[in-house]
């Protein structure tokens, strides 16, 4: 399995190849900021569990417009190992994914991207097998070093996320950011977003997609609104 994610690692493009300008991604509180350009189609994807099964949730907006919500439940045959969660999670998302009418332009996952020790977390895994734009935005570092310290920074506050001796790139690469999206002005202090490319996305456009489709929240509205379906299907079981 880590063999195999250094291949994909090696297929991934790690800079944009993108077939929108990413100043028409629209956050969701200005439907105006793109002017008169339609903004792309953005797909949201997260999961929740149920027992043996995961549920794989899809949500496609264009701006505040959802044009789609898909999912998905798939059992999962592979236990949770570090590292390696996308043989865990990629089977049951293509398996949402080809649920899909739409064709989004750009994907948004709930996990890693290139902030991995093999350069090949979910959204790179994903991303090279649909061959789309895709970025990975993390709730937890999972490896590599930040260029300062994130506690307490205000919203806005960026710092890379370089490579060092546990991620298989030469040490200083810049493998994402370290994106705050939100901060309080007094405690609980907002801990800051992991945010790395995960195919055909540089890292600094990375970081400024996720910024532009937050709107007031930590999470940017593709993976609130698909962490949102997730939840209400699991509620039916």
């Amino acid at each position: 399995m880590e063999r195999l994610q250094s291949e994909i690692a090696a297929t991934a493009l790690f800079d944009d190849h993108l077939a929108f300008d990413p100043e028409t991604v629209v956050d969701g509180s200005d439907p105006a900021v793109a002017g008169d350009v339609e903004p792309p189609l953005v797909a949201g994807v997260d999961q929740a569990f149920h027992d043996d099964r995961a549920i794989s949730a899809i949500v496609v907006s264009r701006g505040r417009e959802v044009v789609e919500r898909t999912h998905a439940v798939t059992p999962v045959s592979i236990p949770y190992v570090p590292g390696l969660l996308a043989f865990r999670e990629g089977g049951p998302i293509v398996a949402a994914l080809s649920e899909l009418d739409t064709e989004p332009d750009l994907y948004l996952f709930d996990g890693s991207g290139r902030v991995h020790y093999r350069q090949a977390g979910l959204a790179t895994h994903v991303g090279v097998a649909v061959d789309a734009p895709a970025v990975g935005v993390a709730k937890s570092l999972l490896c590599g070093s930040l260029g300062a310290d994130p506690d307490g920074q205000p919203a806005g506050w960026r710092t890379p996320i370089s490579a060092d001796g546990d991620v298989d790139a030469p040490e200083g690469t810049t493998l994402g950011y370290a994106v705050q999206t939100r901060q309080f002005d007094a405690r609980p202090v907002v801990n800051p977003l992991y945010v790395s490319p995960g195919h055909r996305v540089g890292a600094e456009t990375a970081a400024d997609l996720v910024e532009r489709l937050c709107d007031g929240y930590k999470l940017p509205e593709p993976t609130r609104r698909a962490d949102a379906l997730a939840d209400d299907v699991k509620s039916s079981f």
